[in-house]
């Protein structure tokens, strides 16, 4: 691991300097596609897949990066009667792709009657990290790996309005305590004693200060810390702005029975309007112009990456 000092210091591009260049690109198995309805999402997902493996070629060279294998797939959840493995991102569907997967792995008969709680505390699924070595490599190589990312700012602003305006017995005294202590002037006590009524400029300075009072959180780590995905060869890249028609066309490519389909339920608050681009536009118009940049640098890699605009 790069000492912190060298990381902040660096470019996010020289990051991925240090890493091996992935296996060339293996064609998907598409025998278990059942009829001819898919075939623009498929071309779809050959441009997704051709262009992130064309991004990690053009900025990779032949240092190695010094990660252990163990952390590198520590977010993989596993799913072995289908020979799937899923790297979570959170605020991209992960709720419900998690559900798919006990579903999928016999532990469930209807997604439907999951609750958040079993899907996030459960232990119902295995992670790739619990393997021994010959287990994980295994996998990596036979196994089809997926991963559904999302707009990097979209996926911001739905973390935050999930965790810091609604009650929350973790987030509140863990982050919104230390936010407010350090970035609200003149904070009243009783914000101090609970954390609450975090604003979204604090939580912006927060995520920007290489000081943090407090450590990352996977809600809002980018995607290139949580899934190395020019160290791990995703098979299938699926994007929440089309969420269902990816979701459903890879329940297809893996044989899952005809009747899962993906659920379209929000997973918690769920009378809250959705996050979408409009709506971030309205939180982003709460920070200067340097701080939207700032933002922006900070998920560099992940518009790159997934070719999103900013």
């Amino acid at each position: 691991q790069l000492p912190d000092q060298q990381k902040m210091s660096e470019s996010p591009l020289s990051w991925f300097r240090r890493v091996y260049l992935p296996p060339a690109l293996h064609p998907l198995n598409k025998t278990l596609v059942k009829d001819g309805k898919w075939k623009d999402i498929d071309s779809t997902q050959e441009k997704r897949r051709l262009f992130l493996h064309d991004f990690c070629k053009k900025y990779n060279s032949r240092k190695k990066l010094q990660t252990h294998l163990v952390h590198l797939v520590s977010r993989i959840y596993v799913e072995d009667r289908h020979k799937v493995l899923y790297c979570e991102v959170p605020k991209a569907g992960c709720s419900n792709w998690k559900r798919v997967l006990m579903v999928l792995n016999g532990l469930a008969a209807s997604a439907h009657n999951i609750s958040h709680d079993d899907v996030h505390y459960g232990k119902h699924l295995r992670k790739l990290d619990s393997y021994d070595l010959k287990g994980i490599y295994t996998r990596l190589n036979m196994y089809t790996k997926f991963i559904f990312v999302r707009d990097p700012m979209e996926r911001l602003v739905s973390a935050f309005r999930d965790k810091f305006e609604h009650p929350n017995s973790y987030y509140h005294p863990v982050f919104g305590k230390a936010i407010i202590k350090k970035y609200r002037h003149n904070a009243d006590e009783e914000a101090l004693r609970t954390g609450s009524g975090v604003k979204f400029k604090e939580f912006v300075q927060y995520l920007l200060d290489s000081h943090r009072p407090v450590g990352m959180d996977i809600h809002w780590e980018q995607v290139t810390k949580l899934c190395y995905p020019c160290l791990i060869n995703y098979d299938f890249i699926g994007k929440f702005e089309t969420l269902e028609e990816d979701a459903n066309y890879f329940l297809q490519l893996v044989g899952a029975p005809a009747d899962l389909k993906f659920p379209k339920f929000k997973d918690r608050h769920s009378s809250d309007e959705r996050t979408s681009a409009e709506v971030v536009r309205q939180y982003l118009k709460e920070l200067s112009k340097e701080e939207r940049q700032l933002t922006y640098d900070f998920y560099y890699l992940d518009y790159l990456m997934f070719n999103y605009t900013s």
